[in-house]
């Protein structure tokens, strides 16, 4: 049962915003306004807009001008979930909106409650406004994390691995330290100073060592600590490409964007991974912050292509 929540139940209230506040925790780049906040909801219970689901949940709206009702905080306990109640306290903080002689019902959800904002989508929420983030020092130049990677060579035969880098090194123009790992499980891993933090190169080796070896090659590594990038060679022929970001560069003819997403068949040909498992790890997205951290995520990819990260 929804009931408008009076003084007596504001004890109740603190207690379900604090367990909203723990479940959903602000962005970290933003500064404590818990009491904010807490006073916006205060104000909200004394002009009657706090709704309460017996014990079970917690609808808060404020008006906001002539048109506008804000759902200001929609919180539902894990125990209820499931069973109406978050639609009765919408449908409940809706009609309160149309008795005040409002038309239109605003929230705003975080992009990665991928729960909530299918929920809201089904309710027929509709987003009319993106909010947008990026650390300063990228936009101002400076790479927010690093840039590094490996070739990885499909062979047993690291001695042989190792002759073939000598002789590719050179041609990228200067020499540096590199080291050539013993085979594990059924690769051979390469570093080197000259290809490393330079994708482009890191390919070009990846590429030369396919060929040189009649095999598979793996170029894996990670752009500006942000986005994951992979190259699958064969024989010299490049046969699959992916980056987790395919248009963080800038965008990319539709075309393109497909082509940069992981083709789980050959993966699965030429590393043995399994397909399913491809899809389900080597996902894109428009921008960094929709997947797990760069670093999570190319752990997980040499994971399921059975190299060494």
């Amino acid at each position: 049962m929804i009931r408008t929540a009076t003084t007596d139940d504001l004890a109740l209230v603190r207690e379900l915003c604090a367990e909203f506040g723990r479940e959903v925790s602000d962005l970290p780049w933003r500064d404590d306004d818990s009491q904010e906040e807490s006073d916006s909801i205060e104000q909200a219970l004394a002009e009657g807009g706090v709704l309460l689901a017996d014990e079970d949940g917690i609808a808060v709206l404020r008006t906001r001008g002539a048109h506008l009702a804000e759902l200001e905080l929609l919180h539902v306990r894990p125990n209820a979930r499931r069973s109406g109640v978050g639609h009765a306290l919408v449908r409940a903080a809706a009609k309160l909106a149309d008795e005040r002689g409002l038309d239109t019902l605003e929230l705003s959800v975080l992009e990665d409650n991928h729960a909530a904002r299918r929920f809201y989508d089904r309710l027929g929420f509709a987003t009319v406004e993106r909010r947008a983030a990026a650390p300063v020092a990228r936009l101002v130049g400076e790479a927010p994390g690093t840039t590094f990677g490996a070739v990885h060579v499909q062979t047993d035969d690291a001695n042989a691995v190792a002759r073939n880098v000598e002789k590719v090194l050179p041609r990228f123009g200067r020499t540096g330290a590199h080291e050539v790992s013993g085979a594990e499980g059924g690769w051979v891993r390469v570093r080197s100073d000259v290809t490393d933090a330079d994708p482009e190169k890191l390919h070009a080796l990846a590429k030369e060592l396919s060929y040189m070896s009649g095999g598979v090659t793996l170029a894996l590594g990670i752009e500006d600590g942000a986005v994951v990038r992979y190259n699958l060679f064969d024989r010299g022929s490049s046969v699959d490409e992916y980056a987790s970001v395919p248009e963080y560069r800038g965008e990319l003819p539709p075309g393109d964007v497909i082509a940069l997403g992981a083709n789980p068949t050959v993966v699965a040909r030429l590393t043995g991974a399994d397909p399913h498992h491809v899809r389900e790890v080597a996902r894109t997205a428009a921008s960094p912050g929709e997947l797990p951290p760069a670093e999570d995520l190319y752990r997980q990819i040499a994971t399921l292509m059975g190299v060494t990260a």
